[in-house]
């Protein structure tokens, strides 16, 4: 019934058809202009449109199963020790460091101390060596200029030998290296000393210069030290080389290759979706499995999760052809999560939980409430500007 103030009389009139009609129009009306709401706000529309590129086929869906995470287990207990690879140790045994210009000589002729410039407490072996020019020949007394270059000491010895023959009867020669200048290593990045190492008689290897630059620092990704050679790169894995013992890693260095650690600026997870507080997830030089980083997220939300729905989102290099590989978790059954203990996780990657149907049509249902109520807002509070 609705009250109607006529001529100082009080009319009780039932409410009509039309009126309930007229309030469904504004109830519509309201809910459709606050729906589009931002677009008669100044400065809150834009206006664009754009089509969505087919990304289906650059994109690889594997489940995580038992199968998959066998894989894994020896990554994750670090069961990866091994022995020098066949191919290091032939380079290994293989090693003949060969002279080159800038390196300085100590020669020594027995018996014959015209020949040998002494060295003592004030003249270093490398103040009294023979340096070797960028033609790379040195000059000797008696037999002028020798090429020295490209040479082994063993092969210099000789040659020095045989020559001065022409001049001393069995010429008694030694030859060494008082220093090391040709050839040199650059160490670069997140290490204690970075510099330039010189390239030795003894085989330099990535072990041996990480121990002469101080090995690396508390900012220092473990995970991806990348070897510069010739124009082409090579990621190598300190992680897996001194915490796991893969001597597949430790590589033999050569003239001018540049070692480069980075530092830990992208080393993160990032935990979306379904769970207590998505964000990402610091990895530092730990590797993670995905159900501890589920547990640092506050784990999943079980009442708006689906449970077949955890995802983790890993991009893939260009040279494969593909986007990204996206494995999937099923915990239906909450005993699955034990292979999310066995699955680790990269940099980069995104761990998606998505939400149940249920609770995607609650949160529908949620944002329509505060406006379905909104027309009963405006007319109590037009009554109550009427009662004043």
């Amino acid at each position: 019934m609705e009250e109607i103030f006529h001529a100082g009389e009080v009319q009780k009139r039932p409410v009509g058809r039309a009126c309930i009609s007229v309030g469904l129009s504004l109830l519509l009306s309201v809910i459709i202009l606050a729906s589009q709401g931002c677009a008669y706000a100044p400065g809150g529309h834009i206006s664009y449109e754009t089509d969505s590129p087919p990304i289906d086929d650059l994109v690889d869906i594997k489940a995580i199963t038992p199968e998959l995470v066998a894989a894994y287990r020896k990554e994750i207990n670090g069961d990866v020790a091994s022995l020098v690879p066949p191919e290091l140790q032939q380079e290994l045994d293989d090693y003949l460091y060969l002279v080159g210009p800038g390196d300085i000589l100590s020669i020594i002729v027995y018996d014959h101390p015209e020949l040998t410039i002494p060295a003592g407490a004030e003249r270093s072996a490398a103040e009294t060596g023979n340096t070797v020019h960028p033609n790379g020949t040195i000059f000797y007394p008696y037999i002028g200029s020798v090429r020295v270059a490209g040479k082994s000491l063993d092969e210099i010895r000789r040659l020095i030998t045989n020559q001065l023959s022409n001049y001393i009867n069995d010429p008694q020669v030694e030859v060494n290296i008082a220093a090391y200048r040709s050839k040199k290593v650059y160490v670069s990045g997140a290490v204690t000393t970075p510099g330039t190492l010189p390239i030795t008689s003894v085989p330099l290897t990535v072990l041996d210069a990480m121990s002469q630059v101080g090995g690396a620092t508390e900012n220092a990704n473990w995970h991806s030290v990348i070897l510069n050679r010739k124009g082409g790169k090579q990621e190598i894995s300190l992680y897996a080389l001194l915490r796991q013992g893969d001597q597949s890693q430790n590589l033999l260095l050569k003239d001018g290759d540049v070692l480069h650690v980075s530092t830990l600026e992208n080393q993160n997870v990032a935990v979306l979706g379904q769970v207590r507080t998505p964000g990402n997830l610091a990895l530092g030089n730990e590797r993670i499995t995905l159900t501890t980083a589920l547990a640092r997220a506050g784990g999943v939300i079980e009442t708006t999760a689906k449970p077949s729905g955890i995802f983790v989102i890993r991009v893939q290099p260009p040279e494969s052809g593909k986007l990204a590989t996206v494995y999937q978790l099923d915990i239906s059954n909450a005993t699955a999560l034990t292979m999310g203990t066995h699955f680790p996780l990269q940099p980069k990657d995104v761990v998606y939980v998505t939400a149940a149907p249920l609770a995607r049509w609650n949160n529908v249902i949620s944002l329509l409430l505060p406006t379905a109520v909104l027309p009963i807002t405006i007319s109590d509070a037009n009554n109550g500007l009427q009662d004043l």
